[in-house]
């Protein structure tokens, strides 16, 4: 009879092993929200390689969107296609001019959980990316454009003198990796620039700051003023950064957007 007990026992401690991890695996893991990075005027996704590394390192869903860079509805509307695609909550990320297209394409995507701004523009309804860069002083990136190309449409193309590229966009990131940089520059329409904003997403999602207090494209004092107006939930201000914060600081951009990934 004891015999009995002790094998009953120890059949009953071996089911309720067995048992204990199936309950754990039949949780599902909450899947992570996916990262939309969008590019900004003289770049392209390239430019987000070293926050997209960490990121995807992190587990976190990755998608660089192709920016036109062509006008702000437009722009909007291409990035506002990608967010409907995705399944489950995004973190849409804007770098400089992508801050303007962010803040209409997340307007109506009810799954667009936060937006972060690098070195980015975030302008109210009304308000153009040319205004707002002249708005404060310490923007140099008039002086640094090339002999604008005429399009047969009547626009026109505003690209960075390559030989000025560096210094103006790009000033901590090494010579050579600025100059490859600086040849595969995506050019803005000038119609993009100039076009008033419309009704701001930042009003209503939450919103994350990071800029570098050396960018020379839009100031920091313009880029601290739209980051307290946004009622930013976050700001970093990194010392001395260039305009491409996002590749000269990828682990600095990387952690703010997985904060704004992971807030409630």
């Amino acid at each position: 009879m004891k015999a009995a007990n002790t094998i009953a026992l120890a059949l009953s401690i071996a089911a309720a092993t067995v048992a204990a991890p199936a309950a754990v695996m039949a949780a599902p893991a909450i899947a992570k929200p996916t990262v939309i990075l969008v590019h900004g005027a003289f770049a392209d996704a390239g430019s987000w390689n070293g926050v997209a590394a960490k990121l995807r390192a992190d587990g976190y869903p990755v998608i660089g969107a192709a920016n036109p860079l062509r006008s702000v509805k437009g722009d909007a509307e291409v990035v506002a296609n990608i967010v409907k695609s995705v399944k489950g909550p995004v973190v849409l990320v804007g770098h400089s001019y992508g801050g303007a297209v962010i803040s209409t394409a997340a307007n109506g995507n009810p799954n667009v959980k936060s937006l972060v701004y690098v070195a980015a523009f975030a302008p109210d309804q009304g308000e153009t990316a040319l205004e707002l860069s002249g708005r404060y002083p310490g923007g140099t990136l008039g002086q640094a454009l090339a002999e604008p190309v005429v399009l047969t449409s009547g626009g026109k193309d505003f690209y960075i003198q390559q030989d000025k590229f560096h210094q103006q966009f790009a000033a901590d990131v090494p010579k050579a990796q600025a100059a490859l940089m600086a040849f595969g520059q995506r050019p803005i329409a000038e119609a993009a620039l100039t076009e008033a904003a419309g009704a701001p997403a930042w009003k209503q999602l939450p919103s994350y700051f990071i800029y570098g207090t050396g960018d020379k494209n839009i100031p920091a004092a313009a880029l601290k003023f739209m980051a307290e107006r946004a009622q930013s939930k976050k700001t970093v201000a990194v010392p001395g950064a260039s305009h491409v914060v996002m590749t000269s600081h990828p682990a600095a951009v990387a952690s703010l957007i997985e904060e704004a990934a992971q807030a409630k």
